[in-house]
Formats: structure tokens, C-alpha cells, sequence
């Protein structure tokens, strides 16, 4: 059973690919897995943060990345939000708009 994925807007997936190569490298691995495994994927991968809200963990040596995205239907993955941490928590800033972006796709 393969998922797919897709992006809440080109600007999310022009973000991503304008990451260092080493975070970029260790997104594309890890979003094959997600593909592959869907809502299996945990831990160091995934993590789920409630709600239907889920993050890729991507790092390397130039810094880590975070991708929030959610389940929507027919197998499909929609990429919500991402950026590169800059300390070790993530801002509640990164956080409302990822949520905020998953409320719009739920109430169309």
C-alpha cells in the first residue's frame, strides 16, 4: 500500500528543496519510508504531535529540518509547513501555521 504526496502550496516545496544538501538528503530517504509506511512511520522518522498532526525529523550536518503534513484521503499525505530549526525547541510560531493550514484542508 503506497502513499502519495502533496504539497498545501508551491512555496512549501520550494522551501524544502532550498535546504542545506544534507537535511535535503536525509528528507528525500525519510519521505520514501513515509511513502512506504505511511502512519507506521514513528520514531526517530516521525512523531505525531495530536490531532492528526504529524513531523518528519530530517537532519544533517548543516542543521535539522521539520515537515509538518497530515493524512487526507485516498492515500494521500499533504505536506503542511517546514522549516530548519534554529534552537532545540520547535517555535509555536511553526506550529499555529501548520495547524492552521490542516484546519483549512478539513473545512474545505
Amino acid at each position: 500500500m503506497s502513499y502519495s504526496i502533496e504539497y498545501f502550496h508551491s512555496r512549501v516545496k520550494a522551501e524544502i528543496e532550498g535546504w542545506p544538501d544534507g537535511v535535503l538528503a536525509d528528507y528525500a530517504r525519510i519521505v520514501e519510508l513515509l511513502m512506504e509506511f505511511g502512519p507506521n512511520l514513528r520514531m526517530p522518522h516521525s512523531r505525531a504531535l495530536g490531532d492528526g498532526l504529524f513531523e518528519l525529523r530530517p537532519r544533517g550536518s548543516e542543521g535539522i529540518g521539520r515537515i509538518f503534513y497530515c493524512f487526507i484521503l485516498n492515500q494521500r499525505i499533504l505536506i503542511l509547513h517546514a522549516f530548519i530549526k534554529k534552537t532545540q525547541y520547535t517555535p509555536e510560531r511553526e506550529l499555529r501555521i501548520a495547524r492552521k493550514r490542516m484546519k483549512e484542508v478539513r473545512n474545505g
